[in-house]
């Protein structure tokens, strides 16, 4: 706390009086960068582009965050996100692949919620492996956006089998 007080210019007991103790801060610091994430999805024009351009976009979001707060996930792990807050980051992104699986974007022996949360895993698996950080921003998000994609088109030749147990 000493050497956050020092490098914002105040003294401790003024950090103190905002931010009683270290988790505190953190957790702050986490909102934030939540509150930003999900402003910046709403911004993205989700609704506006094709289905693919979409996920590229929520991708390029998601590691150009994942860099600006690459520390503060190290330090503080994945953050207690609200459950307004939690709403607000995925009403974009689900309906944004409600509209993939309308138009025939995704294959369709998987639901939209399923694609959803599988592309979620790929996203938080790249995070978790600091995919940003070893390969650069844009060809991190560039290389989650293909391998999503390819994997969850409508395939061209194969007939489509349903999986067992998935919706």
């Amino acid at each position: 706390m000493a050497e956050v007080a020092a490098a914002a210019g105040v003294g401790r007991t003024t950090l103190y009086r905002y931010f009683p103790s270290r988790e505190a801060l953190l957790d702050t610091l986490s909102q934030e960068a939540c509150a930003e994430l999900s402003d910046r999805l709403a911004d993205a024009g989700l609704d506006g582009v094709a289905v693919p351009e979409g996920v590229a976009r929520v991708s390029r979001i998601a590691m150009g965050q994942a860099a600006k707060y690459q520390a503060l996930m190290r330090v503080h792990g994945k953050p207690d996100v609200p459950d307004e807050t939690a709403r607000q980051l995925t009403a974009p992104l689900t309906a944004l692949f409600a509209r993939g699986s309308a138009d025939g974007t995704w294959r369709t022996d998987l639901g939209p919620d399923t694609l959803l949360d599988l592309y979620r895993a790929l996203l938080e698996g790249a995070l978790g492996q600091s995919l940003h950080a070893k390969l650069g921003v844009e060809p991190a998000a560039a290389a989650i956006t293909s391998l999503f994609i390819h994997g969850a088109q409508t395939p061209r030749f194969a007939p489509e089998t349903p999986v067992q147990g998935v919706s």
